[in-house]
């Protein structure tokens, strides 16, 4: 009859398979469940859970914190700490929040957001893509004058095909500030060719546009008519739709910092 296998090498040959596996449990943290496994009597799956729970946050965790580092945020915002009193007639803070649950992501729908400069469009939108990632989507988010000036040289090294593999890849892209300074146009010849062959490659993935500029002014701004007709096409078609009119919050915030003197 073989003889039975001791506590101290069954402890050494789970921390050696749990190493296998690439799991990062330590001597340490076997040692608390078992100690809580021995004090409270553990069922079996009380005692396996308690076995891999934290290393499976903490794996959770590192996940959503490469996907937040990969999307190149400009600024780490979320909605809870969002002020939705301040414009609450113009946002609706139900349509926002069922946006961050990502959804429409999963549905593969297109999302334009306009509105006047200052509303709060830009951190609605990184407050919505922090949350897409936590429910785990890749997300990448670029304003305008970004994704042209890194297609413009992709043009230059002939790395072209392969960056918009790359920008085609994630499952939600964001593009802020579109159509918000002409003179990124102007120093990019190409700008209707190159923002087309983006949302082209991403037929079946969800892209964003934010923009201050209605939809009548996207062929001026891109300045090649039947590239932004069938740009237009692309993305609105189908698309949520989201306008914001709005006061600025970012008016309202330099008029209270003035002081008495200077009022």
């Amino acid at each position: 009859m073989p003889s039975r296998t001791s506590q101290p090498d069954l402890r050494e040959r789970l921390l050696s398979d749990f190493a296998a596996l690439k799991v990062p449990l330590t001597a340490a943290q076997l040692d608390a469940v078992l100690a809580r496994g021995e004090r409270g009597g553990l069922a079996h799956l009380e005692f396996v859970h308690a076995l891999i729970a934290e290393q499976a946050q903490q794996r959770r965790e590192r996940a959503i914190a490469r996907r937040i580092k990969d999307a190149c945020f400009r600024e780490a915002v979320t909605l809870a700490a969002f002020d939705w009193d301040f414009n609450a007639k113009a946002i609706n803070r139900t349509q926002i929040e069922e946006l961050a649950t990502g959804g429409f992501i999963g549905r593969q729908d297109n999302l334009v957001l306009v509105g006047q400069s200052g509303v709060g469009k830009s951190r609605i939108i990184q407050s919505a893509g922090h949350a897409a990632c936590g429910v785990g989507y890749r997300v990448r988010y670029t304003t305008s004058a970004d994704l042209l000036t890194d297609l413009t040289k992709r043009l230059a090294d002939h790395s072209l095909l392969k960056r918009v593999r790359y920008y085609a890849r994630f499952d939600w892209l964001i593009i802020d500030e579109f159509a918000f300074d002409k003179i990124e146009r102007s120093e990019c010849p190409q700008a209707a060719n190159l923002l087309y062959k983006i949302i082209d490659a991403r037929s079946q993935r969800s892209t964003t546009v934010v923009t201050n500029v209605d939809f009548d002014a996207w062929d001026e701004y891109l300045g090649d008519p039947p590239l932004a007709m069938a740009f237009l096409d692309r993305v609105v078609d189908g698309a949520i739709i989201l306008k914001i009119n709005g006061k600025s919050y970012r008016a309202h915030r330099a008029g209270t910092k003035q002081t008495p003197a200077s009022k």
